[in-house]
């Protein structure tokens, strides 16, 4: 992609932004924007990607994400993406869903159940996933491809499945061999230039962890209260 197609991309789909940060990329001439979403500063979103939002819905991704090919994100509360996360290819965040138990109605009669989803920072959302309704994934966490995910999950925690559970933490009871391989790929790799202030940020939600907090808990409650959401709570 020449120079010139880039800038034209970033112009023509910024302006369907609510706000959009500095050095934002798009990867393709598709992107539906339909709705109140926020972007902050360096993000990249890939072709064919869907940001919906309903009523006074809004996605709000912070800086330096990235959002990969036929992802589908759609809001009538709050979608909440923390900085230096990455969703990647297919997966759906839906923070709305019809309300099915305890009835034997047809869906499409019955009120829907409406709560923000919060995912921390730097988080890996890998392919093919569904985040439902009222979710909030702490920071660091890795969420294993084809994956169902309708609770909550803990910092630098694995989770894999359908429906999704813990499988794994990723600095807690780690296997000798998986350490080794680490160090052995730290030797001859090295890692990445830190460019954007990631270690800094890593070292303080690794000690925030430690302690036992999860912000993105934390922050799905306080919106949650902000907007007189409780658990379960129908909507029109």
């Amino acid at each position: 992609m020449n120079d010139l197609v880039r800038r034209w991309r970033r112009w023509r789909h910024g302006k369907k932004f609510a706000s959009i940060g500095k050095r934002c990329s798009f990867n393709g001439p598709f992107l539906e924007v339909d709705g109140h979403v926020e972007l902050g500063d360096g993000c990249k979103i890939r072709n064919n990607v869907i940001l919906r939002t309903r009523g006074r819905g809004k996605i709000l991704i912070d800086d330096l994400c990235g959002i990969s090919y036929h992802c589908y994100l759609e809001a009538t509360t709050v979608i909440k993406v923390g900085r230096f996360t990455g969703i990647a290819e297919f997966t759906v965040l839906r923070d709305t869903n019809h309300s099915v138990m305890g009835t034997h109605e047809h869906w499409r009669q019955t009120p829907h159940i409406a709560e923000p989803i919060v995912i921390g920072q730097a988080c890996m959302i890998t392919s093919r996933c569904y985040i439902g309704p009222g979710v909030a994934i702490g920071d660091g966490a890795v969420v294993g491809p084809n994956s169902v995910v309708m609770k909550d999950i803990a910092p630098y925690e694995v989770w894999a499945g359908n429906p999704a559970r813990r499988i794994a933490h990723r600095l807690h009871g780690v296997p000798d061999s998986f350490k080794r391989r680490h160090e052995e790929l730290l030797q001859t790799y090295g890692l990445r230039e830190d460019r954007f202030g990631v270690k800094q940020a890593m070292e303080e939600m690794k000690d925030l962890a430690a302690s036992g907090v999860n912000r993105a808990a934390d922050e799905r409650d306080r919106i949650k209260q902000q907007l007189g959401i409780a658990d379960g709570t129908p909507t029109p």
